[in-house]
């Protein structure tokens, strides 16, 4: 009796286990069959015009470039835009400038007196045009500056449609809250009417002029709704590029290939102005490795029209670490700008609101951009979101003062190290993921790194390896 009781708990035992495991076996069937709800998504919905994978951009101070200031004039200066390796061509606002409430004589560009008018100052439509058509016959794209948030107080709309701007308690226009820019009004973008209206005026200057996109002044001042509608219907007519005046993901998701790397500048700045060590750059990289959406664009800069990096600017003077800080902004993970003037070493800040020409001449800036636009077009590593490869770290003994990384795509790979410092120094990278051969960008000299390097660099001395 005993054995037989044995034998019936063995049973149930037995039929318990295998319940369990069938149990087991269904909620892991289940699971995998719930499995999307954990699959990782992309943030990036939107999809990048093909020929912006390995861009760099160029923004262009129509007003100041020439001495005449005009379309016309800054056709010339193409050939030696395409010949320093830029690809688009960012043209600064280029409407009819208010007149009411000026600054200065000449105006801010970013007040604007109509949407779909041409600033006579720099020609006409036609001219226009014509200058788009002939960027496009050189291989190259045009973005025009957009100023969404804000009119001139004199621009028809403030009398038309007076309830599309915001008002003060006492029902006032007013210019944007907070600000000082008491050149222009701030619009309210609770106006369906409104969103309408610049949605129509986009996409007019795509149809009529053939331009490829836009930079977007201060877009995160305006509900992000907004621009993914607007970008819906620009790419339902041509695949658009689109550059936010801002720094933050949301307005990736949907609307902008590109946003402004404030943060960058501020960074690099801190180290060559500020005299700090490179701690805050490495924070800057790793956030933009783990944090940052993958496929976003970032652009990355020393110099634009808000900040600029001559040494006779005493508010954002990078010194001795310009140059460094240039070559660091061509080669991270980002598109890099450059400004009007900046290639040929300007030493001054351009006036905004006076005619102040550009004083052209040969200069060394435009041979290191030259080279390291040559190098982004050909080697994927150095290539725009997900195109390109991702920032590594190679640690170093030098933690303070060095950064080096590597960046590697499809058997392309760039390794930049970058004294960031006014000493020279003698630096050991722990390159053993690296090991191989590498020709430096800018000498032609052939590296051997073997696993553990030591490398001499002078003050803000830099190299960058391509293999």
């Amino acid at each position: 009796m005993k054995k037989y009781f044995q034998t019936i708990a063995c049973s149930i035992m037995l039929i318990s286990i295998v319940s369990c495991n069938n149990t087991g076996k269904q909620k892991l069937s289940n699971a995998i069959n719930d499995s999307s709800n954990y699959l990782p998504k992309k943030y990036v919905e939107l999809k990048h015009p093909e020929w912006s994978k390995n861009a760099t951009i160029y923004e262009v101070n129509l007003r100041q470039f020439t001495p005449e200031g005009t379309f016309k004039a800054f056709e010339s200066h193409l050939p030696r835009l395409k010949d320093m390796g830029i690809d688009i061509i960012w043209l600064m606002p280029i409407n009819p400038i208010g007149e009411k409430n000026r600054k200065g004589k000449m105006g801010s560009y970013y007040s604007v007196k109509d949407y779909y008018g041409v600033n006579p100052q720099l020609g006409t439509l036609d001219d226009l045009k014509a200058l788009v058509k002939k960027i496009h016959s050189m291989g190259m794209h045009v973005i025009i500056d957009w100023v969404a948030n804000h009119s001139a107080w004199d621009n028809p709309l403030a009398t038309e449609h007076p309830d599309w701007y915001s008002k003060t308690p006492e029902g006032n226009f007013q210019p944007t809250p907070w600000y000082d820019w008491d050149d222009v009004i701030d619009f309210d973008y609770d106006k369906p009417g409104l969103r309408k209206y610049m949605t129509e005026a986009l996409k007019y200057w795509v149809k009529e002029a053939d331009i490829d996109g836009y930079r977007c002044d201060v877009a995160g001042f305006i509900p992000v709704d907004f621009w993914d509608n607007a970008r819906k219907e620009l790419d339902q007519i041509k695949p658009v590029f689109m550059l936010a005046e801002w720094e933050s993901r949301d307005l990736h998701k949907n609307a902008f290939d590109m946003t402004y790397s404030w943060s960058l500048w501020e960074k690099m700045h801190a180290v060559t102005a500020d005299k700090k060590n490179i701690g805050g750059l490495v924070e800057y990289m790793a956030h933009d490795v783990s944090t940052f959406p993958k496929d976003a664009y970032r652009m990355t800069f020393t110099e634009n029209h808000d900040k600029n990096s001559w040494e006779g600017n005493q508010y954002s003077n990078f010194g001795d670490g310009l140059q460094a800080s240039m070559v660091l902004a061509g080669v991270v993970n980002g598109m890099p700008l450059v400004y009007s003037g900046q290639e040929a070493g300007l030493n001054r800040s351009l006036a905004f609101f006076e005619k102040d020409s550009i004083h052209w001449q040969q200069h060394p800036f435009f041979n290191i951009y030259k080279k390291l636009f040559e190098l982004k077009h050909k080697n994927q590593a150095l290539w725009n979101g997900a195109w390109g490869g991702e920032m590594i770290r190679i640690f170093n003994d030098m933690p303070n003062q060095v950064i080096s990384f590597s960046r590697e795509k499809n058997g392309d790979k760039v390794i930049p190290v970058i004294n960031y410092s006014n000493k020279p120094v003698k630096v050991i990278l722990n390159s053993k993921y690296q090991k191989g051969t590498y020709t430096e960008l800018f000498t032609g000299t052939k590296y051997e790194l073997k696993g553990d390097d030591e490398i001499s660099l002078p003050a803000w001395g830099y190299l960058v390896l391509v293999k």
